[in-house]
């Protein structure tokens, strides 16, 4: 297999991690959180969502916590905005890096942000071109690309499709998201051939493990190029308006795997390790991924 040689493993459980989450997280568990992520070696963290909190309310403190986060030059702090109102916002508190995100489906579209895919789809290229003139660095997401648990199937080409024009209106990155992880991962090869037939722009894999085939995408996702992958801490995370949603590959289990393929990511898997027991302390629970499992917060069981 003609694999890389390092990989970005970019983590998004201070965002689509903690949204899931119905116990209030507050902002100094949150930057505990990054701050370990930070130690573990993770240079490239989503740490928020600048959406209406009365929806999303985990997200209320966005502000405050960008506020909080440490001044680290080597570190990429990013966020999610889906609206004009959302972009205003970020980049008011000082966010510098964007992601500007759309539905494929038009039913997850209307539940994920009120409007039709069409009109969601607009407003993200109009916001791109506002994120542009505020010196944005901009990554251009692509919700319910291999499927929809309303709609079934969605078109590989309607997806490449949106991307060509997220491309052309200037976005950094494009990220295709397995927002209802109905991918697999001869559907993840075929994807990503196409999305190289229209663009040059690095293309970041947000996958979740619905159906248990999380990791096996991430190998097909190596397999056709890609470097940059979403993982969150203990698999945290899915999104609230899929029914039966799951969360995100694990950030140690796509770490792990990684190694063990001679890959490198940079990531200390037992700190990560350290912040997931954490959290499944707060929580109370126990979050789906399987090798934070096998460490306690001092040593290797």
């Amino acid at each position: 297999m003609n694999l890389p040689e390092k990989v970005t493993l970019i983590e998004v459980g201070p965002r689509d991690g903690f949204q899931f989450e119905n116990k209030t997280i507050p902002p100094e568990l949150k930057l505990r959180i990054i701050n370990g992520l930070l130690d573990a070696g993770i240079r490239s963290i989503q740490v928020t969502s600048f959406v209406n909190p009365a929806v999303v309310p985990q997200m209320g403190d966005a502000e405050e916590l960008i506020k909080l986060l440490p001044e680290n030059k080597d570190a990429a702090f990013s966020c999610l905005v889906l609206n004009e109102r959302g972009l205003h916002r970020a980049q008011k508190a000082g966010m510098k890096n964007v992601e500007i995100s759309a539905s494929a489906s038009d039913t997850h579209s209307r539940k994920n942000t009120g409007m039709p895919h069409e009109t969601a789809f607009k407003s993200a290229q109009n916001m791109i071109e506002t994120a542009k003139s505020y010196k944005m660095h901009i990554r251009a997401g692509i919700q319910c690309a291999f499927g929809c648990a309303y709609e079934g199937s969605i078109p590989a080409d309607r997806v490449i499709a949106i991307a060509g024009k997220f491309a052309d209106s200037g976005a950094d990155m494009i990220a295709v998201s397995d927002t209802t992880g109905m991918a697999d991962p001869l559907s993840v090869r075929m994807l990503i051939e196409k999305l190289r037939a229209v663009t040059n722009l690095p293309v970041v894999l947000h996958l979740h493990d619905t159906r248990g085939l999380g990791l096996a995408n991430v190998l097909a996702g190596l397999e056709s190029g890609i470097t940059h992958f979403d993982t969150a801490l203990a698999g945290m995370g899915g999104c609230p308006f899929v029914p039966g949603a799951a969360g995100n590959v694990s950030t140690e289990d796509t770490a792990h795997m990684m190694e063990s393929m001679h890959i490198k990511t940079g990531v200390d898997i037992r700190k990560v390790a350290a912040c997931s027991l954490e959290l499944e302390a707060f929580f109370e629970k126990k979050f789906p991924g399987k090798i934070h499992r096998l460490y306690s917060c001092n040593k290797e069981v």
